[in-house]
């Protein structure tokens, strides 16, 4: 694939030849995948009964510091794999009833990802495909996967744009991500639920409240509700799971029940309705998914 020659698929724009090379994210020409499964564990909205078909991509553009998936997002834990072998596993899922294709951190295999698509969606391939995604994102590689995302699951990590370059290494998040979300937006407009409750087209939003942040959390949800009102859901997330020793202290611990009360009773004040929030102990490492690929042979 010729734009896999100068890579400049994600905001980083490296430039590299990935045939020969590779840039910040660490992957090459081939896709490399770390795990499938199916995923009780999205909002339920997407797994339903049967659960999310969830294919987790090694790497990652971005550098979060506190990465609960640092396994496979930073230290590029996984199997190369064939365009065809990725088609393959999305059939499998659907076959083991799987309600949706979540494909997790994607940005960077985006034009493997469309060239099987093209292939299977709307063919053997019929259920919604989520695009599951940090938002640091190019609107052109973006656009390579208008007609096939059905769902777009997007972080919005930050407000504040000095706390994205000091825990992510990303001095322009803010900006680059809430375009990438008007595009989503965009491409998939208001939310679509069928009769058994399940999401088919529209955009999730989540936000992960960091310890120490509910203030950026806020302004996050301020934006997002005076930007889109209800034609999205906004996902507040109290998962943060402390699995490495971070430099700044207040990343090495969980967050507190007062600090997600704070956000939620924010969200509730300022009028919004379309929310998911998470309930008991859910920031444990049983939360994230047991890595082995050895499923992938």
């Amino acid at each position: 694939m010729e734009i896999l020659k100068n890579c400049n698929l994600c905001p980083r724009k490296c430039g590299v030849n990935r045939y020969q090379v590779k840039g910040y994210c660490h992957s090459s020409n081939r896709i490399k995948l770390a795990y499938y499964s199916l995923h009780m564990w999205e909002e339920p909205i997407l797994s339903g009964k049967n659960g999310s078909g969830t294919i987790f991509f090694s790497n990652c553009n971005l550098r979060c510091m506190y990465c609960q998936n640092k396994k496979i997002s930073l230290d590029g834990y996984g199997k190369e794999i064939s365009n065809k072998k990725l088609g393959e596993i999305m059939l499998k899922l659907q076959d083991m009833g799987a309600h949706n294709i979540n494909l997790v951190t994607p940005t960077h295999y985006v034009p493997q990802i469309a060239s099987v698509l093209q292939k299977i969606k709307n063919k053997e391939l019929h259920i919604p495909i989520v695009y599951n995604t940090s938002s640091y994102e190019c609107i052109g590689t973006l656009m390579m996967m208008k007609g096939f995302v059905d769902i777009y699951l997007a972080d919005l990590k930050y407000y504040d744009d000095s706390l994205a370059e000091k825990y992510s290494d990303c001095s322009d998040y803010f900006e680059i991500a809430t375009m990438a979300i008007d595009e989503m937006v965009r491409q998939v407009g208001c939310i679509q639920v069928n009769q058994n409750g399940l999401l088919e087209k529209g955009v999730i939003v989540r936000v992960l409240i960091l310890p120490g942040h509910t203030r950026d959390a806020k302004e996050i949800i301020h934006y997002l509700y005076h930007t889109y009102h209800n034609d999205i859901y906004i996902s507040l997330m109290n998962q943060y799971t402390p699995v490495t020793k971070c430099p700044y202290q207040n990343l090495n611990r969980k967050l507190t029940e007062e600090e997600y009360e704070e956000v939620i009773n924010y969200a509730l004040t300022i009028g919004v309705e379309n929310a998911f929030i998470q309930e008991g102990d859910t920031a444990e490492e049983s939360f994230i998914p047991n890595f082995d690929k050895t499923i992938l042979s």
